[in-house]
C-alpha cells in the first residue's frame, strides 16, 4: 500500500515531499528552453525535485517530455535556462560528465548490449566508480583483479535486488521484454546516481509487470535514497507511484501538483481529452 506523501511548498514556490525539507533539492530547473530552428520545443520549464521524490512528467504525445530528459542529460544543449544538479550547474558538461555528477536514465527503446551477458551490462554502468588505471588494466595487475572482483560483487547485489541473479550469465538479448526493462534500470543504478530518469518504463508491459514495476520504483527510492523522475503514459502507474506531477503540453508546463490535484485539473483534462463542445 502506498502511504500518502505530504507535499509542502518551498521558497521557490515548488512543492517537494515533507521528508526532504531538511535536504537540498537534487534537481532545480529554471526557465529551461530549447529551440530547433524556428520551432520552440520546450519553453520556460521550471521544476524542483526533492532528494527522495518520485515525480512524474506527463503530457500528450509530442508534448516535449523526452526532449526535457535530453536536456537534463545534455544530449541537447539548452537554448536558455539553468539546470542545477546536486547543487552544481550542468552547463557546458558532456553527457558522460552529467552522468558522473549524479543523473542516470533509461530510454523509450531499450538500449542494452544484447550480445553481452547480463552481469557485464551492469558492470558497464560502473565505469564511474572503477578507479583502476589504464596501465594496470592492460597488464592485469593485482589492482585490476581486485576492482574486477568488487565490480562483479556489486553487480550481483544489484541484480539480486530485482531477482535476476539466476540470469546473470545469460545474454541480455535473450531475456524476456520485462526483464530487459529491469536490466536497463539496474545498469542505470550501477552508476550510483542521485536521480534516475525513467523514460516510459512500463511501455510494452502487461498489468502484472506494471504492478511489479510500481513496487520496484518505490523500493529503488527507499533502498537507495535517491529521486526518481519518470515519463509515462500509464496513468494508473503515474497516479499510483508519483508524489508530484508536472504536465507538459506543446513544450510548456500547464500544471504542477499532487496526483489528486492533477486528476481534478480542467486544463489537464482538456489537454488529454480535448475541449467539450457546447450543447
Amino acid at each position: 500500500m502506498n502511504k500518502k506523501t505530504k507535499m509542502v511548498e518551498v521558497p521557490s514556490h515548488a512543492i517537494i515531499p515533507e521528508r526532504d525539507l531538511d535536504k537540498s533539492p537534487i534537481l532545480e530547473i529554471s526557465h529551461l528552453g530549447i529551440d530547433f530552428g524556428g520551432l520552440t520545443a520546450v519553453d520556460d520549464f521550471s521544476i524542483t525535485v526533492g532528494r527522495t521524490e518520485i515525480c512524474g512528467l506527463i503530457g500528450p504525445n509530442g508534448a516535449g517530455k523526452t526532449t526535457v530528459f535530453n536536456l537534463l542529460t545534455n544530449v541537447y544543449t539548452p537554448t536558455r535556462g539553468a539546470i542545477i544538479l546536486d547543487g552544481k550547474s550542468t552547463a557546458g558538461k558532456s553527457t558522460a560528465q552529467v552522468n558522473r555528477m549524479g543523473i542516470a536514465r533509461t530510454f523509450q527503446n531499450i538500449r542494452l548490449f544484447s550480445n553481452m551477458s547480463v552481469i557485464d551490462n551492469v558492470k558497464v554502468g560502473m565505469h564511474n566508480s572503477i578507479k583502476e588505471g589504464f596501465v594496470s588494466s592492460i597488464f592485469h595487475g593485482m589492482g585490476y583483479f581486485k576492482a574486477e572482483k568488487a565490480a562483479a560483487e556489486r553487480a550481483l547485489e544489484l541484480l539480486d535486488f530485482f531477482g535476476m541473479t539466476d540470469v546473470a550469465n545469460d545474454e541480455a538479448g535473450s531475456l524476456p521484454y520485462g526483464a530487459q526493462r529491469r536490466l536497463e534500470i539496474v545498469r542505470a543504478l550501477a552508476t550510483n546516481p542521485g536521480i534516475i530518469l525513467l523514460d516510459e518504463p512500463a511501455a510494452g508491459m502487461n498489468p502484472s509487470e506494471t504492478a511489479e514495476l510500481m513496487e520496484n520504483i518505490r523500493r529503488i527510492r527507499d533502498t537507495f535514497q535517491i529521486a526518481v523522475m519518470l515519463i509515462e503514459h500509464d496513468m494508473n502507474l503515474v497516479m499510483g507511484v508519483c508524489e508530484g506531477i508536472c504536465v507538459l503540453n506543446y513544450g510548456k508546463i500547464i500544471a504542477k501538483g499532487t496526483p489528486e490535484e492533477i486528476k481534478a485539473n480542467p486544463t489537464v483534462i482538456e489537454a488529454y481529452l480535448g475541449k467539450r463542445k457546447e450543447a
